[in-house]
């Protein structure tokens, strides 16, 4: 076999694993079954008017939840991580309460309350951009409406805390 010819079925092998990468693990139109049979049992189910949302959180403090909208008809009509500025975003101090919230990025992967100001936190730590180690805390009242969100580093990859990345 040529040179030429090897280069050319490695270029292609690799665009074939680039494909995969990019493909999701389930497709629209699957049953809620298939899903997840596919996925596993999800780490939350959500009512969403006639849709259910099934919520995949990738590990306690993990950077990442893909949420699959299945459809009244029983099959998935959308698969997403939620754990984006974008998603974030849609989350209206003021208007926004805990259910809204759920439903909008899943379930926080920490929870705290602070008694000063009679407001409690849920923490969501995600991948900023695609690039930074964030974290969105989402601080609610005693009525569970939102009163605020804050952005800053995630803390546990700061250098020299030994749990640091370079």
């Amino acid at each position: 076999m040529s040179r030429l010819m090897r280069i050319a079925l490695v270029v292609i092998a690799l665009a074939g694993l680039g494909a995969c990468a990019t493909q999701p693990p389930v497709q629209s139109g699957q049953s809620e079954a298939e899903v997840v049979a596919r996925l596993g049992r999800p780490t939350h189910v959500y009512q969403d008017g006639a849709s259910r949302l099934l919520e995949y959180m990738h590990g306690p403090m993990g950077q990442t939840t893909d949420m699959a909208r299945i459809g009244p008809d029983g099959r998935l009509v959308s698969f997403e991580q939620v754990l984006s500025m974008q998603k974030f975003a849609a989350i209206v101090p003021g208007e926004a309460d805990k259910e809204k919230v759920l439903r909008t990025v899943g379930a926080p992967s920490e929870t705290h309350f602070y008694t000063a100001s009679q407001l409690e936190s849920w923490s969501y730590p995600f991948k900023e951009n695609g690039i930074w180690d964030s974290m969105m805390s989402v601080f609610f009242d005693k009525a569970g409406i939102v009163r605020m969100l804050q952005n800053g580093p995630d803390h546990k990859y700061d250098l020299g805390d030994g749990g640091g990345h370079m």
